[in-house]
């Protein structure tokens, strides 16, 4: 095996017509997606003020459940917020529509709501910009290039990585430094993405490989906050208010007993 390693020469025109031309054309199309992607990006409609009221209200009794334990709010305002929350829910005085009238339920949210839409959507084209240039390319390395050996590591590699480096070279006797044309492409595939962020900044589109994983609808989660039903969640959340009540403590409860204790000799009464 060493002979046939060391009898291996690659000719210099592969790596200028071969190896520097795939690195190249990748970090190109990378840069090209994420300008892509930024283009065909649409502006998020502004929300009404009663629908960011909707959700502010929803969020602000969360914040107040989840800090009920070691709460910085002394207990008579922390009662007064919460039953004023308590009650706003129940009236409905926060809902978008305003309060419901009479007996009636309030309408359903709509399930083709625009803005799910408009997120599954944009979802959707972020993936095709993805995978029809990746497709595109693979299939160009594979028509034009395949079988070629187009570098050597320069550090030792167990035989694990033989499958990985040298995809499409059916050699059992080669090096395992050796790397194919194939799989030059997943190395850079998977390896451009600091230098992507180098260019482009840490929140970029060009990086491919973290969209693989990604569903084409993952966009649409942000939409979904439209159409949920927020009377059933404010009901459920009053609720929960109540149940926080009952764990609620403050932390400056006795906090000079716990200071004299901490930096004095004092002991406990």
């Amino acid at each position: 095996m060493s002979n046939s390693a060391a009898s291996l020469f690659l000719d210099p025109q592969i790596r200028d017509w071969v190896l520097f031309p795939i690195t190249l054309v990748m970090i190109l199309v990378g840069i090209l997606r994420h300008y892509i992607v930024l283009l065909l990006q649409s502006t998020p409609k502004k929300l009404p003020r009663t629908a960011i009221r909707e959700q502010r209200a929803l969020v602000r009794s969360q914040i107040l459940r989840a800090t009920s334990s070691t709460s910085p709010i002394p207990p008579s305002f922390y009662i007064s917020i919460s039953r004023h929350l308590s009650e706003a829910f129940e009236a409905g005085i926060y809902l978008k529509d305003g309060p419901p009238k009479g007996d009636a339920a309030p309408a359903p949210p709509n399930p083709m709501d625009p803005a799910a839409m408009d997120g599954m959507m944009s979802g959707m084209k972020t993936q095709m910009v993805m995978m029809v240039p990746q497709m595109v390319i693979m299939g160009w390395i594979n028509f034009f290039f395949q079988g070629f050996v187009l570098i050597k590591l320069p550090f030792p590699l167990t035989l694990g990585f033989k499958s990985m480096l040298q995809r499409g070279i059916e050699t059992p006797d080669m090096d395992v430094r050796w790397v194919s044309s194939l799989s030059w492409y997943f190395l850079n595939f998977f390896g451009l993405n600091g230098l992507y962020r180098l260019l482009l900044g840490g929140d970029n589109s060009a990086d491919s490989s973290r969209d693989m994983t990604a569903s084409p609808f993952a966009n649409a989660g942000a939409a979904q906050v439209g159409p949920q039903d927020y009377h059933k969640l404010f009901k459920s959340e009053r609720d929960n208010i109540a149940f926080s009540e009952g764990v609620y403590s403050w932390v400056g409860e006795e906090v000079e007993d716990r200071v004299l204790r901490r930096y004095t000799n004092i002991p406990p009464a």
